[in-house]
């Protein structure tokens, strides 16, 4: 047990916030290339499309897991 919780629920704890808090922090970095980069409105959708399309794929996967009760 640390600090009372038990290992499972500090595993989910982890994969719930702690995962969400590290996508927003690299949906940041990601806008601050883009701006460091002056790469304009196109270069920036592409930044964010391309460097984050593996965030969105784990988001789906999380979605259709909890839709389809697997």
């Amino acid at each position: 047990m640390i600090f009372g919780l038990t290992e499972e629920q500090v595993s989910a704890f982890g994969m719930s916030f702690g995962l969400v808090a590290f996508m927003l922090y690299m949906l940041f970095i990601i806008g601050e290339l883009a701006w460091r980069a002056k790469a304009g409105r196109a270069g920036t959708f592409v930044l964010f499309f391309v460097l984050s399309f593996g965030m969105f794929g784990f988001i789906a996967k999380a979605v259709f897991q909890k839709l389809w009760g697997i």
